[in-house]
């Protein structure tokens, strides 16, 4: 995949990122938080929009109107347990310092290691609030969705495959519960769940299902659940291109 061209950064720039790259695996390893860190990473850059080129992964995510998207409830306690790792690096942007913090927290939890080009600019317009995924919605809503973001079918399934950290929490979403028996675990047993059908303390979203309606989406669903190698592959390259819109 082409780099992106984000502007140079520095020498002192670059060090600054692998510093704090250092204590971020740190802090998410002791507070156990890598699911609303990843969490925080793709809300911030998954209001992109194609279109308008507004939107994206520049930390506006920080911002108070922001954050009390419903969509992004309960991300301000993210916002907060990381603003003291920030505050030890005011060379970086905060675009870069909430990508950077979901790279690392798939690292910690088993995942594939994704590229970091650091470079993004912060900016302090808000977009406007509808442009993440709804739970409660299928594939059309799905392709719309990430479409408006220029991602495509094998994108949506691999990024899916990112719930297999963490857990629905029903004061956030109206859904309670883990999508898999080891939520701080990076793994394709996201996939495995799925194709298992409902159990007893798992969850499974109207979006989630969704991905075995669809002729596109269900083969990868198989796939990934029988090669988690082929599941890191393609997150990986999803994970970045989210990271990188705009």
């Amino acid at each position: 995949m082409a780099k992106k061209c984000y502007p140079k950064v520095s020498e002192e720039y670059q060090k600054a990122v692998q510093k704090c790259k250092r204590k971020l695996r740190g802090l998410i390893a002791e507070k156990h938080c890598a699911p609303i860190v990843l969490r925080l990473a793709w809300h911030s850059a998954g209001t992109f929009d194609v279109k308008t080129k507004t939107g994206g992964p520049f930390g506006t995510i920080r911002h108070p109107n922001e954050l009390a998207h419903g969509a992004n409830n309960g991300l301000d306690i993210a916002v907060r347990l990381l603003q003291p790792i920030k505050d030890k690096f005011p060379i970086l942007s905060y675009a870069d310092f909430y990508q950077l913090a979901g790279v690392v927290a798939v690292e910690i939890t088993g995942g594939p290691e994704i590229p970091f080009h650091p470079g993004r600019p912060d900016k302090n317009e808000p977009p406007p609030e509808g442009r993440l995924p709804e739970a409660t919605k299928g594939t059309d809503h799905l392709r719309d969705v990430f479409g408006h973001m220029g991602l495509g079918d094998k994108d949506i399934v691999a990024l899916s495959g990112g719930h297999t950290l963490g857990r629905c929490h029903k004061e956030r979403s109206g859904f309670e519960g883990p999508w898999t028996n080891n939520p701080l675990i990076f793994d394709n047993s996201y996939f495995k769940e799925l194709l298992s059908g409902e159990k007893e303390g798992l969850i499974q979203l109207p979006t989630d299902k969704a991905l075995l309606e669809d002729s596109v989406f269900r083969p990868l669903v198989e796939k990934y659940a029988a090669d988690e190698d082929a599941f890191f592959a393609d997150y990986a390259e999803s994970h970045l291109k989210l990271s990188e819109l705009g």
